[in-house]
């Protein structure tokens, strides 16, 4: 184990400029989980503080601006949920070995996971909302579809399950995803002809081309990622 760690320190010495940390192949493979798992926690806290403030009634990005004012506060934006190849998936490693000692941990993959039906029940609740008040059935944008912003990669995506779900009903509805042309399931929609066209805005992922968006006063913006 040792020799086969300085052989690995030895190769890699040649390509990394950076430091290289030494330890045994069990804590290196624990440690990359117990990252992303740190990362699911304390994203699972924003969300968490998300629901509370709609409840609440409070700006929950006004909340997290105010709390992190203090010097050992640092609480993270909430969004729609978690998605990506790691950190959605690398804390069920964790808990399958180790149910009884891993709570927070499971219980932080409950919210996360929770977050896009929450969603989802908010957007079908505000067309419901516009149907009864306008006597029509709204059109609805919903922007973004990948797991993080300005990246192209839907995988885990919970912006996208969540636009599956939207774009199955009988409401009209676009589907804007600037990182990417084609898709296999959505006709994608570029973002001006949605914004012109639609009565609701669903954003669901921050991409630099969203934080601009001009709406009409007739228009509902739901916004699930701060922009």
């Amino acid at each position: 184990m040792k020799a086969s760690t300085q052989k690995a320190i030895l190769f890699y010495s040649k390509y990394v400029k950076g430091e290289l940390h030494e330890t045994n192949a069990r804590t290196a493979e624990m440690c990359k989980l117990v990252e992303n798992s740190s990362r699911d926690v304390q994203i699972a806290f924003a969300n968490e503080l998300s629901l509370i403030c709609d409840k609440a009634d409070i700006n929950v990005w006004e909340l997290i601006k105010l709390a992190n004012k203090h010097p050992r506060v640092n609480i993270l934006q909430p969004g729609c949920g978690v998605g990506g190849h790691c950190i959605a998936v690398d804390p069920y490693f964790i808990v399958s070995d180790f149910p009884q000692e891993s709570k927070m941990i499971a219980m932080a993959r409950e919210v996360n996971n929770f977050k896009p039906e929450w969603c989802i029940e908010k957007i079908k609740n505000a067309q419901l909302e516009f149907e009864l008040k306008n006597k029509i059935k709204p059109k609805t944008a919903v922007l973004g579809l990948a797991f993080k912003p300005n990246i192209d990669d839907l995988r885990e995506s919970p912006a996208l399950y969540i636009a599956k779900e939207i774009y199955k009903s009988p409401q009209k509805c676009m589907i804007v995803e600037p990182n990417i042309s084609v898709h296999d399931f959505f006709d994608l929609t570029n973002l001006k002809q949605a914004i012109k066209l639609c009565d609701i805005i669903v954003v669901l992922v921050k991409h630099d081309e969203f934080k601009s968006l001009v709406l009409n006063e007739n228009q509902l913006l739901i916004d699930f990622c701060g922009v």
